[in-house]
């Protein structure tokens, strides 16, 4: 059972859904997700309802410039307005949660809680650590920045997943991807971020070895439990980028997702929500 709700974040609103079991039962604690970039909060949408049904109120979270959440007037989507407006949300949540991010959303994370040690009782990360693999990178931005001009139907909005993602069968139903886009006035259906992110300044550079030095302090600091969860097939994560984390947050511990890739909990979900399950059980 879910209900939207709303935050405040320093580029305006910050769109969220609010996940409770349906038999009323929340007294786990909260766990807040973060996504990666270019998604929306309904990449966890599968794993969301899975962990409220264990007794977790989970919160579910589009980032500044993405979903329902509103763009940064100035264009401003760097790790640092990233990580004030968690900062924010944490504040407005009233209580510790366990924090889940991919991607971009592990990176904005990671660096919160290293800088800023005691925000959350636990940190996942998903598909993403200090090292990040350039081509990776890479293959996310000429994704991103591709069709300027929209699709005119979802059907080339699927083809277009389909190729981005060819370890994945398309889907027979598409009607779950009109989520991620948006209908402009001409018609044409474009993604659902802002522009912006996609340009120099944006993803392409925000997840880069820029910033490696930074996260390898942050990881060096944290001290909650901490799950890294990789795929398998992953071109962002690889085994020394997984190696590093490990020794940088020695209390830590790494599970990898054989059959999935960057997006883990879209490509193996039921793989993913035990993996966590355990590690949530183990801070219960």
């Amino acid at each position: 059972m879910n209900e939207t709700i709303e935050f405040r974040g320093g580029a305006g609103a910050i769109a969220a859904d609010r996940w409770k079991s349906d038999d009323g039962l929340a007294g786990r604690g909260a766990v807040l997700m973060l996504h990666g970039g270019g998604q929306t909060r309904h990449s966890w949408n599968r794993a969301a309802a899975t962990l409220s049904r264990d007794g977790w109120t989970v919160y579910t979270l589009d980032a500044r410039g993405h979903g329902d959440s509103d763009w940064a007037p100035d264009g401003d989507y760097r790790v640092d307005g990233l990580v004030d407006d968690l900062r924010g949300v944490i504040d407005q949540l009233g209580e510790m949660p366990v924090l889940f991010g991919a991607s971009l959303g592990g990176m904005t994370g990671l660096i919160a809680e290293g800088e800023n040690p005691g925000l959350m009782r636990g940190l996942v990360l998903v598909d993403i650590t200090p090292k990040v693999e350039p081509e990776g990178v890479r293959r996310i931005a000429d994704f991103m920045r591709g069709n300027p001009d929209g699709f005119a139907s979802l059907d080339e909005v699927a083809d277009a997943v389909a190729a981005y993602q060819p370890h994945r069968t398309r889907p027979s139903n598409i009607e779950g991807l009109r989520r991620n886009v948006r209908e402009r006035s001409n018609g044409r259906l474009y993604w659902h971020w802002d522009p912006a992110f996609a340009r120099p300044g944006g993803v392409g550079d925000v997840i880069t070895s820029d910033h490696h030095g930074r996260m390898v302090a942050a990881a060096r600091a944290v001290e909650v439990p901490t799950l890294l969860v990789h795929g398998g097939k992953s071109d962002i994560v690889s085994t020394d980028g997984v190696e590093e984390l490990l020794g940088l947050i020695p209390h830590a511990s790494a599970v990898n997702v054989s059959a999935a890739g960057h997006m883990v909990a879209g490509d193996d979900n039921a793989v993913f929500t035990m993996e966590v399950g355990g590690f949530l059980d183990g801070l219960a």
